[in-house]
């Protein structure tokens, strides 16, 4: 039998990383809210069935949008049970998602995460008793380490979980009878109509959205109605949803009170020292920014570089001259050997030679995201935030744009406030993805080698500030929303580094992926226009249909310092893939005969101009991939095109200001 398990749970439980031990997947995972905005679909190791990853809920009554695909995935009613995830340390916020989940009738299995982290607080917690209690399996697990995620699998067994009990809890005369009520009025529904009923008391705007489009739903509306005009003589200021919360509450009291004890840790506290100093107001930004300078530094100085030059070293030497003579030895015809040695080799290999960078990089970021550090980052960029229109939660899609701008457009699922949402997507393209890197440290490594890190950390920098001016424009012309900032911060710890590894190598693989695929294809098509001409073929360079279409464009981008038709070449391509800039200029340049990439650049650049170009480069029109995503989030083409014409016109300008102050300055 083919099974379909549901993971549930709060933000920040550890869904992901006990998903990705139970399928052998590599999701993104962190240690922060937002992750995960979407469900992810896996295959189970023990061959039973799939895996489905929902998005962190508090509840099943949605905030966002990304909440309620949760809501929305119960409504549906294909699975076959639910594994609850749930943080041992913050049982009593989290058993409120339980209860939701074992009142909708279906198996459950609850897998008691951080139980480390709960004995650290001094909570000691009787597993056993609390599954004789909700009459569920309750499985103790560090999913991050892997401890104890056997035991759930094996709980998935079929027939395993064929004498859970069915879960009742009273919440009282009233409100049971309406739900008698509202049982014979949803009879034709297949599910759970106990959990329904309920569902539709709390006013879940998903689920109530589901019976309209099914139902006249008048009479339950009368009932809800009745139960709460009744509570408002009792008490005024309860609802009927706040009644039934409070139930919850007790018994959820109830049951902690019989299965945990709590003792004094007997290890200090050092986790509220170290926030005095992360979260502090005036020092929280300035640590930050060191972090990430150090990051940098690592990257380039320490480690990516060095690899860098001997993979270079490798493609422009050894591989080419043994290539050449391969292909000369099996009488490979010269179009298809320029093809592949003045093509492929010097266009995807200028772009494989930042594989070591990319890698270092991801390395660091995915190790504090994972520490606990990137919740505190949010917090402390808060103020500022507000100054723009935002809130805090705002810059957790921004941070993951660093990665890749699509998933940082999706995280804005997680914002509750439609306005800001949709700010944040618009603004969130702005970032310096990791495509962008291979172009910033190609300039930076040849220009500004002495100040690599500080150059590239000027970028990062510059693109968050030009996201909050923009943020604070675009709110101008918005409905104001009441803005309601709460985030979770969530216990600091070392990073798994089976976890970091394993998931910095996804992304270094993914980028590798994308410059065999679909930068090849660009950069054949790229070298195929360098080579072709009105002429006939085998032209010169700057005769040919490139240089032709890329002098029109030339004279445009000429009054922010790069004026010349190879540098429009890179502008083109840069709209396809931003790492596509290097490949291109692998090709343009080979062309020209001015020796390696860096001597073509060196005497085609000043440091001002190289420095107008990547700030250009930084904030021009999203990459082709980018813009479906954006309006898929935005929902509207009209959004979509003014992202793209508002970006193109805001990196001509930041790129005018830079690159004139710069010669005001005497840097040209």
């Amino acid at each position: 039998m083919t099974m379909e398990v549901a993971l549930f749970g709060n933000p920040n439980t550890g869904k992901t990383s006990l998903f990705n031990m139970l399928t052998g997947s590599c999701e993104f995972i962190g240690n922060w809210n937002g992750v995960t905005v979407e469900k992810k679909i896996g295959h189970l190791k023990n061959h039973l069935g799939t895996l489905v990853d929902l998005p962190g809920i508090y509840a099943l009554s949605p905030l966002s949008k990304d909440e309620s695909v949760a809501a929305s995935f119960l409504l549906k009613n294909t699975f076959t049970m639910a594994v609850n995830i749930v943080d041992a340390s913050q049982l009593l916020r989290n058993f409120q998602l339980t209860i939701e989940l074992l009142e909708f009738g279906k198996p459950v299995i609850i897998g008691l995460n951080m139980v480390d982290v709960a004995k650290h607080k001094g909570m000691i917690i009787d597993h056993e008793k609390l599954s004789g209690l909700l009459h569920v399996p309750v499985i103790p697990i560090v999913a991050r380490t892997g401890r104890g995620c056997r035991l759930i699998q094996s709980a998935m067994e079929p027939g395993s979980s064929d004498n859970q009990e069915y879960f009742k809890l009273n919440y009282g005369h009233v409100i049971e009878k309406a739900i008698q009520k509202l049982n014979v009025l949803f009879e034709n529904e297949k599910m759970d109509r106990r959990w329904l009923a309920i569902q539709y008391l709390l006013n879940n705007q998903v689920v109530v959205d589901y019976l309209n489009k099914r139902m006249e739903m008048t009479e339950a509306e009368s009932v809800v109605h009745d139960v709460s005009d009744y509570l408002k003589i009792k008490n005024p200021h309860l609802t009927v949803s706040q009644w039934i919360r409070q139930k919850r509450k007790a018994y959820i009291e109830e049951i902690i009170s019989a299965a945990v004890q709590t003792q004094a840790s007997s290890k200090p506290d050092w986790s509220d020292k170290l926030d005095m100093i992360v979260t502090h107001k005036i020092l929280g930004i300035p640590l930050f920014l060191i972090i990430l300078y150090l990051i940098f530094h690592v990257t380039f100085y320490w480690i990516g570089n060095p690899l860098s030059d001997l993979l270079n070293s490798f493609f422009s030497g050894p591989l080419t001259d043994w290539t050449g003579k391969a292909l000369e030895w099996l009488g490979v015809m010269p179009f298809i050997r320029d093809v592949i040695l003045n093509g492929i080799i010097a266009g995807v290999g200028g772009v494989l030679v930042f594989v070591p960078q990319i890698f270092v990089l991801f390395f660091f970021i995915s190790w504090i995201e994972d520490s606990g550090y990137m919740a505190r980052v949010a917090l402390i960029m808060d103020r500022i935030m507000q100054l723009a229109g935002l809130n805090g939660k705002a810059f957790i899609p921004l941070v993951i744009g660093f990665g890749c701008n699509i998933p940082g457009i999706m995280a804005a699922r997680s914002i509750e406030q439609p306005r800001e949402r949709l700010i944040t997507i618009l603004i969130t393209p702005l970032m310096s993805c990791s495509a962008r890197l291979t172009v910033f440290s190609l300039f930076a490594g040849i220009f500004f080698t002495h100040y690599q890190a500080l150059v590239v950390l000027s970028l990062y920098v510059l693109s968050i500030v030009i996201a909050m001016i923009m943020a604070r424009v675009f709110s101008l012309f918005m409905k104001n929303e009441q803005s309601v900032f709460v985030v979770e911060l969530p216990p600091y710890h070392i990073p798994d580094i089976r976890t970091i590894l394993r998931g910095t190598w996804e992304k270094a693989r993914g980028f590798v992926k994308k410059a065999t695929t679909f930068i090849l294809g660009g950069t054949v098509m790229i070298w195929l226009l360098s080579y072709a001409g009105p002429e006939g073929i085998h032209v010169r360079i700057d005769q040919s249909y490139l240089a032709l279409i890329c002098m029109a464009i030339a004279p445009i981008v000429g009054p922010i310092g790069f004026g010349t038709w190879q540098a429009a070449s890179g502008l083109i391509t840069g709209f396809l893939a931003k790492e596509a800039v290097v490949s291109t200029f692998a090709v343009v340049y080979h062309g020209t005969g001015s020796g390696t990439l860096t001597q073509a650049l060196s005497s085609a650049f000043t440091p001002l101009q190289a420095y107008s170009f990547m700030v250009f480069l930084l904030l021009y029109t999203p990459c082709i991939s980018t813009v479906p995503n954006i309006k898929r989030e935005a929902g509207s083409v009209k959004l979509t095109l003014f992202t793209i014409g508002y970006s193109m016109l805001l990196a001509y300008t930041v790129s005018f200001v830079v690159f004139h102050i710069g010669r005001l300055l005497g840097f040209q």
